[in-house]
């Protein structure tokens, strides 16, 4: 059973992940399909309320929106400075940008400890989407705007809790 909270540009969404989850695709093109689908198809920043685009002062909001068996949509807001442990996820993600700079930093586990492999400036407009494994990353809004994101994992995080898989403390070299 499906849960959604009614939002301006989401059933739209909505239904075009559907289609994609239909097909039974792999993660990897399961991310790409649903990243080609949000850059024609990015909810406007209307998407939230004017308080839940506020954000909190402690950390990172999550909003989920929507949530089924296959896919699950959330609206991220982050202040200036904000961000998340390193972490992965349990399925793959396709992720937009709607207000903001998420400035993403990549990993790789060397079992002992983490190397940095890459970089991305992730602006308003722009759209991208990965799968496990090689998820491995942190997020941080650099931005002096506060951000806002829409997230779509491949799972129901209603009922697995969190997109988040597992969280590394490892000493980064």
């Amino acid at each position: 059973m499906a849960t959604t909270t009614v939002r301006p540009g989401l059933d739209e969404l909505v239904s075009g992940i559907g289609a994609i989850t239909a097909q039974r695709l792999g993660p990897r093109e399961s991310a790409f399909a649903v990243a080609d689908l949000m850059r024609d198809h990015l909810p406007p920043l209307d998407l939230l309320t004017p308080d839940e685009r506020a954000g909190s002062p402690e950390r990172y909001v999550s909003h989920l929106l929507h949530a089924q068996d296959d896919f699950s949509i959330m609206a991220v807001v982050w202040r200036p400075g904000q961000h998340t442990v390193i972490h992965d996820h349990v399925s793959w993600c396709t992720f937009g940008i709607l207000s903001g700079i998420e400035s993403e930093t990549l990993y790789r586990d060397m079992g002992d400890h983490l190397v940095e492999i890459g970089r991305a400036e992730n602006r308003p407009g722009e759209v991208s989407g990965f799968a496990p494994p090689g998820d491995i990353h942190m997020v941080r809004n650099t931005s002096a705007e506060v951000g806002v994101s829409v997230h779509v994992y491949g799972a129901d995080v209603s009922k697995v809790g969190s997109s988040v898989r597992r969280v590394y403390d490892l000493p980064v070299r």
